[in-house]
């Protein structure tokens, strides 16, 4: 009989492959199947954000609440990035927790789990050579690993602590990997990376892949049977314009972007140590809007980083205008371990980093909702990957809006013509034509 493996997964993308990574491992070498039931779990793991503070502190509420509801002889693991900078300090905090495992160290998941508080966090070990077993949670669509760890220096940001030094994974491996998805259903891929257009910039001893990220686009693309290729996230400071004429002209890539900013502000985004301006950023914008008509593009913006002042805030209110962000993914600046901001003085006071903050979403909801009841009418192209409450089949149009119809299974993996009759602020609704 299988023991059961209950798993939540907080954070990125990159998580949740992660989190894939850690059910193959455990359902080919521990004989572990998914449940989704708490209390009938003989394994409970929890696989951490670190990113901001919210997501760290729910960790041990979260860990509190497991061990209540777990079965006699249940284990519960921390994984993920806040496993990678607290370590043993968790099962110091929580010693119901049978074992800690960093985000670097996912393939040692099979080594650990039967061991009592074992703590494997190490930030140089390297996976990019790595042969993970086979899952996912979703045989439509498909998250790809490019590379792992990060290189960048950003004063606000602790994933160079929990996830080591970047490295590339060499380009055939990946391109055996989106072989094997599209083998498997899947017509769309989504490559993962801190920062996806860096690829390239080094790779483990004696081995190599393609040259840059421009290159790995056209390889990947050249699988038969793939019909989508998306990406997260790339930096703004490497979007050049090879980069970008290969965004725009290979049919198989997706018109969807995610450009994060940070700040508006040339000022801030220095403090930041981003290595781009407001002027860079608006321009590398403004080339993509036209080279590529109807293009989606999303971003992160922090607010109340140290030192902001009223003037930064408005530039980054000048960039939300111009820009008119299809998505936006925005918070409070929360200071975080091992990072420099942490250290920063003129700490912006929490009143007036929430009013930004506020005033910033409200207008971006203005501006999605313009841009969703636009859509009002058009027959998009959509993607069918999986099935809603209520008889809906959700899918993506080409730039990644939600679409919903009345649908069944027979429509998943599969690409139809959706008439739009309405949308709400986040979502597409139609009929297939």
């Amino acid at each position: 009989m299988r023991k059961k493996l209950y798993i939540e997964t907080l954070g990125c993308a990159m998580n949740v492959r992660d989190s894939e990574h850690i059910v193959a491992e455990l359902r080919e070498r521990e004989s572990y199947e998914l449940t989704e039931s708490l209390e009938e779990a003989d394994l409970i793991i929890i696989n951490t954000c670190s990113v901001r503070e919210k997501p760290v502190a729910k960790l041990f509420s979260e860990i509190g609440v497991f061990q209540k509801k777990r079965k006699e002889g249940a284990r519960i693991g921390v994984t993920g990035c806040t496993a990678s900078h607290l370590g043993e300090e968790i099962i110091k905090r929580a010693p119901a927790v049978d074992f800690v495992l960093g985000a670097r160290n996912v393939s040692k998941i099979s080594s650990v789990v039967n061991r009592r508080h074992a703590v494997e966090i190490a930030t140089d070990h390297d996976e990019t050579l790595y042969d993970f077993s086979e899952y996912r949670s979703n045989p439509y669509k498909a998250l790809i690993n490019i590379s792992i760890g990060c290189d960048k220096r950003c004063t606000f940001c602790i994933v160079p602590v929990t996830r080591g030094e970047e490295l590339s994974i060499p380009s055939e491996i990946i391109v055996a990997e989106v072989r094997r998805a599209v083998a498997s259903g899947a017509k769309e891929v989504t490559l993962l990376g801190q920062n996806v257009n860096n690829y390239g910039r080094r790779f483990s001893s004696g081995v190599s892949g393609a040259k840059n990220f421009t290159e790995l686009l056209r390889e990947v693309s050249k699988v038969e049977g793939l019909y989508r290729i998306r990406f997260t996230s790339p930096h703004p400071l490497h979007m050049d314009d090879e980069f970008l004429e290969e965004f725009a002209k290979n049919p198989k890539i997706a018109p969807q972007i995610h450009v994060p900013l940070q700040s508006g502000s040339s000022r801030i985004l220095k403090r930041m140590k981003r290595g781009y301006s407001k002027e860079w950023f608006l321009d590398r914008c403004e080339k993509i809007r036209k080279m590529v008509p109807g293009v989606s593009i999303s971003t992160d913006i922090i607010v109340g980083f140290p030192g902001e002042s009223e003037e930064d805030f408005e530039e980054t209110m000048d960039v939300l205008e111009r820009v008119r962000f299809d998505q936006l993914f925005s918070f409070k600046y929360s200071p975080r371990p091992h990072t420099a901001a942490a250290q920063y003085e003129e700490q912006v006071d929490s009143q007036t980093a929430s009013a930004r903050l506020s005033r910033l979403q409200a207008r971006h909801r203005e501006i999605q909702e313009e841009l969703m009841k636009s859509r009002a009418g058009a027959v998009e192209e959509v993607y069918f990957e999986e099935l809603r409450s209520g008889g809906k089949a959700a899918g993506r149009t080409a730039d990644g809006k939600l679409v919903l119809v009345e649908g069944s299974e027979e429509l998943l993996g599969t690409l139809r013509d959706v008439e739009i009759e309405r949308a709400t602020l986040t979502t597409l609704l139609g009929r297939i034509v």
